[in-house]
């Protein structure tokens, strides 16, 4: 039996089968960016150049597409956060860290939907998850041992209250692209120690969290129309890649 051919290694896509993978990726990156995760497949398909049956073949479901567009989301967000909690100030470090984060959902739609809606069967965006809060939980504890943050503040009263800010932003970007700096800045001085007045109720706990953004998402999505839904078996008849 002859040898696997060298042009073509077991594992590895034709070359025109990868350059519709990577046009199918660049267009979904753009659309995603502008319109946000909603964004109809059957768009980005044609704003590749290709038909709807060749993106299903290579990601069968919006999520996969989704997952490798922003497979490397989480390098930024690491890296802001190591940088926050090496701020000797810890403060200064927090204020850092979030307006980081605003600064990339604020420019991009994608980021955005993906860092505020309940999105299922995204792959790493768990962890993402837990280890922004857990870096939000490391700079609150710093805060209040050094005396900057109120010592009743818990790491869910900030996520609680900045996702809907940041929710917020697409709308505000439109009237001035800077006008979150201000609205960010007027809500992290509600958690500043100085002038703090007892809080009436305690805090929610993740659980609750989650399944108040899941609720805004169920609620605000709308109805997928036929041309998003997966191609049927006669639709899916192109030329076969690999």
């Amino acid at each position: 039996m002859a040898p696997p051919s060298s042009a073509n290694p077991p594992g590895r896509l034709r070359r025109d089968a990868q350059r519709n993978r990577d046009q199918l990726l660049a267009a979904a990156r753009d659309m995603f960016s502008r319109h946000g995760l909603d964004v109809p497949l059957d768009q980005i398909a044609k704003e590749a150049g290709v038909g709807n049956a060749t993106l299903y073949r290579h990601f069968p479901t919006r999520e996969a597409l989704i997952a490798e567009v922003f497979e490397d989301a989480g390098g930024g967000l690491a890296a802001a956060g190591e940088e926050a909690l090496a701020a000797e100030d810890a403060w200064s470090g927090l204020e850092r860290y979030f307006g980081r984060i605003f600064e990339l959902v604020a420019a991009d739609r994608g980021i955005n939907d993906l860092v505020t809606q309940a999105i299922p069967a995204i792959p790493g965006m768990i962890e993402i998850s837990r280890r922004h809060a857990s870096t939000v939980g490391a700079l609150i504890a710093r805060a209040q041992e050094q005396g900057t943050m109120r010592r009743d503040v818990v790491t869910m009263d900030l996520l609680f209250l900045l996702g809907p800010l940041c929710r917020a932003l697409p709308a505000a970007t439109e009237l001035r692209p800077d006008l979150w700096r201000r609205y960010l800045a007027l809500l992290l001085d509600g958690f500043r120690a100085r002038a703090a007045h007892p809080l009436p109720v305690p805090p929610i706990g993740e659980e609750h969290l989650d399944r108040m953004f899941a609720d805004l998402w169920e609620a605000g999505a709308p109805e997928q129309p036929e041309s998003q839904k997966q191609p049927g078996r006669q639709e899916r008849q192109e030329s076969p890649e690999r």
